[in-house]
């Protein structure tokens, strides 16, 4: 059953979306996630416009992503998205992929920080922001913590510069970058059937990044870290 404030994006599975087995990517479901998410602050007014004008934005910190299934090339799909929470600077947002048959194939939360980006600090979203996305009951899901541990092992890969189609509109690099190049750095095909991503710094253009990737058990973690050493993102894939 539809919640009252779920805002939903119909879509059908498309080639550019598709690996080599004619199955949606890890990161064309992220991709969904995070654009139905923009269509609906948009829809209500405090979409990029909004924003920009006021020098202020969502950022992500965490993500936990759940792939029941990959969708196929030409499956219709519908995705949506509702906040399930606001608390000081932070708002919960939850998302669900489903198929033509209304089964969920894929299933995320996410935390997101309000930011002002002229004082490059937190902030806290006005009440009239938080009136027009309103609050719904959160998906029946465990969650995990939001800090990803290390494995003890980590191994240093060959570090690569952040290009121009790393980078989105706030002049940083995108969510969805970061796994993909997760993923592009893993030596294994990777198949997760769990995703989970702690944010730490914004990356921008000319940056370098140095992976490191380990693994514990079924996990695989990469960190991609700044020439300094510091993490820009954190990623753990599982089955």
């Amino acid at each position: 059953m539809k919640r009252d404030n779920e805002y939903e994006i119909e879509g059908r599975v498309r080639f550019s979306e598709i690996d080599h087995r004619r199955r949606m990517t890890l990161p064309a479901i992220i991709n969904y996630f995070q654009d139905c998410s923009i269509f609906q602050s948009e829809e209500l007014g405090y979409g990029l416009a909004y924003l920009k004008e006021r020098k202020k934005a969502w950022m992500l910190s965490a993500w936990q992503i759940a792939i029941l299934r990959y969708p196929r090339m030409g499956e219709r799909i519908a995705v949506s998205t509702w906040a399930s929470g606001f608390k000081g600077i932070c708002g919960d947002r939850n998302f669900c992929m489903r198929d033509e048959a209304g089964n969920i194939a894929a299933y995320a939360d996410s935390l997101w920080v309000y930011m002002d980006l002229e004082k490059k600090r937190p902030a806290k979203p006005g009440n009239d922001e938080i009136s027009a996305y309103g609050v719904s009951e959160p998906l029946d899901m465990e969650r995990a913590d939001r800090k990803i541990e290390l494995p003890e092992k980590m191994e240093s890969l060959q570090p690569f510069s952040i290009l121009r189609g790393h980078i989105d509109t706030n002049e940083h690099v995108n969510n969805c970058q970061y796994v993909q190049m997760a993923l592009d750095v893993c030596r294994n095909e990777m198949s997760a059937g769990k995703l989970r991503v702690e944010y730490k710094k914004s990356a921008v253009y000319g940056n370098e990044v140095v992976p490191r990737v380990g693994t514990d058990g079924e996990r695989t973690v990469v960190e991609l870290c700044g020439a300094d050493g510091s993490p820009y993102a954190v990623v753990e894939f599982k089955p």
